[in-house]
């Protein structure tokens, strides 16, 4: 183990620190059913959410109650009542609803004070902030269906939990709502989170749920999960989509990220609590777990920046060290930002290649090739020598040629051939390193 335990997690570190980076100081509204709870899984998730708040994302936590007010119900044989994938709310109802809310929020503000030695609440001090902080209003009656106590968020008050999370607590909200009246209402956690994300303008909206996420095909049980679902094509879903009755249909969540996103919340996610650290995994991954909904496709290729240039040289020096490439001096990769395209994925530059074109002879280099240790063997270097590909024939080049020591066979399977060093254009040859015996390999553009 001790052996093994610094070789897997530096790596690991160091792969995660960009997203540390890239969150901290942002908001994430976090909704959790009370299944979850049901489940018996709060207590490993409040610690995954102490660890988040501890690396700076400000949280504001969104509990639901369904089968704990259904417990309730049962207690008092009273059967629970369903409409449009509502609860109907009747007196009976909202009591057991707000006795389900305090039992709950009571647990839940338990959970965050847990710090016991040996676990990730240790030496942590988390304030839980709960409040009124909602007014809402009647459902009313819909297609002759009278919703009673059940309601829908009016107002959140957003300045108050502001004012919590920039204190440094985390904001507990539970799904109650009172009127101006003072009636009170049961509301859905999915309404709750989703106001409360985009009267926050958070920059996450993450719902912890009974369900895997969104399959690339949503009639086939055993396709994959698609991790991430453009705005556009979330709204195309729901379009084919019957109307959502049960949390388990594929729309349900869905139509709460897709309102999100359209008002202004940069990411909507849908987790499954079964898996342990889902939500861990989704945020400080490459790829997450679940599925993300954004208004537009989180990676992009495109050239690079003088912005971009730590983050270039960060991703190249591993490989310089290891001698995968040659060393570079950080003035050259500053003269020749404009030669770098860059592959990024949520504003983490993953992947980059230089095109140093030699006019004359109608070809181009192309250097430094690189895709972070993280995400090799997911397309990233196919996409990257795809665009520099672009860039060389908007030159009117007929070939681009690289040099390399190591990976000479995954060039060979894209096309490359290998040549003589001395078909290099002379001003390149002069470069040439005959000690490194670099293979030259040159591939002709059509």
């Amino acid at each position: 183990m001790s052996l093994v335990f610094p070789h897997t997690f530096v790596p690991w570190f160091r792969a995660v620190a960009p997203y540390i980076h890239a969150y901290r100081g942002e908001t994430f509204v976090v909704g959790m059913t009370g299944e979850m709870i049901a489940a018996g899984k709060l207590n490993s998730f409040v610690q995954d959410l102490a660890i988040m708040h501890a690396m700076g994302i400000k949280i504001v936590l969104v509990h639901g109650f369904r089968p704990q007010v259904n417990e309730q119900l049962a207690l008092k044989g009273h059967q629970p009542q369903y409409s449009h994938g509502m609860r109907i709310t009747d007196g009976i109802a909202l009591d057991s609803a707000q006795e389900a809310a305090g039992q709950l929020r009571f647990e839940i503000e338990a959970a965050f004070s847990q710090g016991l030695p040996n676990t990730p609440m240790a030496n942590s001090t988390v304030r839980v902030v709960s409040g009124n902080f909602l007014t809402a209003r009647p459902v009313g009656i819909v297609d002759g269906v009278d919703f009673k106590h059940s309601g829908i968020v009016r107002r959140v008050d957003a300045a108050a939990i502001q004012r919590a999370i920039d204190i440094g607590a985390i904001v507990l909200m539970s799904p109650f709502g009172f009127s101006p009246t003072g009636d009170a209402f049961n509301l859905m956690m999915e309404d709750v989170a989703t106001e409360t994300a985009i009267a926050l303008q958070a920059d996450k909206l993450l719902f912890m749920t009974e369900v895997e996420g969104v399959r690339e095909n949503p009639d086939d049980p055993e396709s994959a999960i698609d991790t991430e679902l453009a705005l556009a094509d979330a709204k195309r879903l729901i379009a084919k989509l019957p109307p959502p009755t049960q949390p388990t249909d594929v729309g349900f969540y869905l139509k709460y990220c897709v309102k999100a996103c359209e008002s202004g919340v940069e990411r909507s996610h849908i987790l499954p609590f079964v898996v342990d650290g889902a939500i861990l995994q989704e945020v400080y991954t490459h790829d997450g777990i679940g599925t993300m909904v954004v208004d537009e496709k989180l990676e992009s290729l495109r050239e690079a920046t003088h912005d971009d240039i730590g983050s270039l040289i960060a991703l190249i020096e591993p490989f310089e060290r290891d001698g995968t490439l040659v060393k570079r001096e950080r003035s050259e990769i500053e003269r020749d930002i404009e030669s770098y395209t860059v592959i990024e994925h949520d504003g983490v530059i993953f992947g980059c290649a230089a095109l140093h074109p030699y006019q004359e002879a109608r070809t181009a280099e192309m250097a430094a090739l690189t895709v972070s240790s993280a995400v090799q063997g997911q397309g990233d270097g196919e996409r990257i020598l795809k665009r520099i590909e672009q860039r060389a024939k908007a030159m009117g080049l007929t070939s681009i040629f690289v040099l390399t020591t190591r990976t000479m066979h995954w060039f060979i399977k894209r096309g490359f051939q290998p040549v003589d060093p001395n078909w290099l254009p002379e001003e390149r040859k002069r470069k040439y390193n005959w000690d490194r015996r670099s293979q030259v390999l040159v591939k002709k553009l059509s």
